[in-house]
């Protein structure tokens, strides 16, 4: 009778959906910003509108869609079981990629925080050992590896909080618009070569769905607090990031490994600047923790469900599957070096790029399967349709040109991905027809 009680509201909903895309995402997107100037401002714009359009589609897709497996199961509906195999086979993927991009993020700030320069090779070390010890404290299964991110997210919440508030007390409209355009580049190439940085910053949209049952009226609340928190992280973004263009030079920005850090360390001195550096490599750390149980999670999953070999699916006794985790640590461990770059901000874009191809994939497909969706599980049509339709196509025109903006070496890494996975499926549906025949 008094079920509503335990029900959240709209607005709590949207702190969470916002909360759920802040994170690691944000840490090094400065440094990189920096490269372009305050004029990333109009790829954070694209971005928000692309994103918004990604959340609402995908809020609809979880309202009505009756298959599981998330984004899998809304591409079934037009593409079928290949379909529903290649959109979680590339998700899946994409989190590798990016869980070793947040690892190397974490080298960078912990380097900063020990006040030392890695080399090139010394990065690629001390990502490999931050994702083996991430990998190793989830072998006593998943008891707590869910609470952490929920409180060591705060420890990159709270600084970009107090720069997108108090930080206005130290802009310089003069130093913002110094830095407005440093690479003398037009809108069109500023725009394109922000854009994969500012989606990364919002992947995860597509799980906002997922707390439908914990709200009143759903079909109503649910979409709207997905904008909202999408419109929320936003905001947060955009001010943060270009309030650091009026504090400090954009080429400073660029050459940091802890661009949070160095900017505090300049308006507060170096002791603040090394707090912010700790809080923010706990909060990508504690991310990570989380992330890397969630992929071996996802493997798991696809092996019991017989689209992926059955080692994957082997848990210890405590519930975690090690096996899986072991290969899949692995294989981020040679990816690390195999991105070796001259610089940490050049070997992360690497990294990111490709986590953002693989990942828009799925996106691509469940924007392409909602029409069809729709007219099968909740009869929409006339006027209601065209709007969603016209919403999923802008999303996946986004999402397309966002692949385009990642460059070649990036899609060329997509590309082979779906190419394997299509040899995967392949071998997959021959073995079932052999024993099932």
């Amino acid at each position: 009778m008094d079920n509503h009680k335990n029900k959240m509201t709209l607005l709590q909903l949207t702190v969470l959906t916002a909360v759920s895309m802040m994170g690691s995402g944000i840490i090094m997107l400065p440094a990189k910003l920096g490269q372009l100037g305050s004029i990333s401002i109009l790829s954070w714009l694209v971005t928000a509108v692309g994103a918004m359009c990604l959340a609402y589609a995908f809020g609809q897709c979880g309202m009505y869609s009756q298959k599981k497996g998330g984004m899998g199961g809304y591409a079934e509906y037009v593409f079928g079981k290949s379909g529903n195999f290649i959109a979680n086979f590339t998700y899946g993927i994409s989190v590798v990629i990016a869980d070793a991009a947040m690892a190397l993020a974490a080298a960078g700030y912990g380097a900063s925080l020990l006040g030392i320069k890695l080399t090139s090779l010394e990065a690629a070390i001390g990502t490999v050992l931050i994702l083996w010890a991430t990998t190793i404290l989830n072998f006593r299964g998943p008891a707590g590896t869910g609470r952490i991110s929920s409180i060591t997210i705060w420890g990159v919440i709270l600084p970009c909080l107090f720069l997108s508030t108090v930080g206005w007390f130290w802009f310089s409209p003069d130093m913002y618009f110094s830095n407005w355009n440093v690479q003398n580049l037009s809108l069109g190439e500023a725009v394109s070569q922000a854009i994969t940085m500012t989606l990364w910053a919002f992947l995860g949209l597509e799980t906002a769905c997922a707390n439908s049952d914990a709200v009143e009226n759903p079909h109503k609340t649910v979409p709207k607090a997905i904008l909202g928190g999408v419109l929320l992280a936003a905001v947060c973004y955009i001010v943060t990031t270009n309030v650091m263009f009026g504090m400090v030079p954009a080429q400073d920005l660029a050459n940091s490994e802890a661009p949070f850090g160095y900017v505090y360390s300049v308006l507060l001195g170096g002791t603040a600047g090394k707090v912010v550096v700790a809080m923010v490599l706990v909060n990508d750390f504690g991310s990570l923790i989380g992330w890397q149980f969630t992929v071996g999670n996802v493997f798991k999953a696809a092996a019991d469900a017989k689209e992926f070999p059955r080692i994957f699916g082997w848990i210890n006794s405590y519930s975690a599957p090690v096996a899986g985790m072991i290969i899949i640590t692995s294989i981020q461990s040679i990816l690390a070096f195999m991105t070796v770059s001259p610089s940490l901000i050049k070997q992360y874009e690497i990294l990111v790029d490709l986590a953002v191809v693989t990942n828009v994939i799925p996106y691509i497909l469940s924007m392409s399967a909602l029409d069809v969706l729709m007219k099968i599980e909740a009869n929409i049509s006339g006027k209601s349709s065209r709007g969603l339709s016209a919403v999923a196509l802008i999303g996946a025109i986004y999402s397309i040109y966002a692949c385009y903006a990642a460059g070649e070496q990036a899609m060329t890494g997509g590309a082979i991905v779906i190419f394997a996975g299509w040899v995967i499926y392949g071998k997959i549906q021959n073995r079932q027809y052999v024993l099932f025949k």
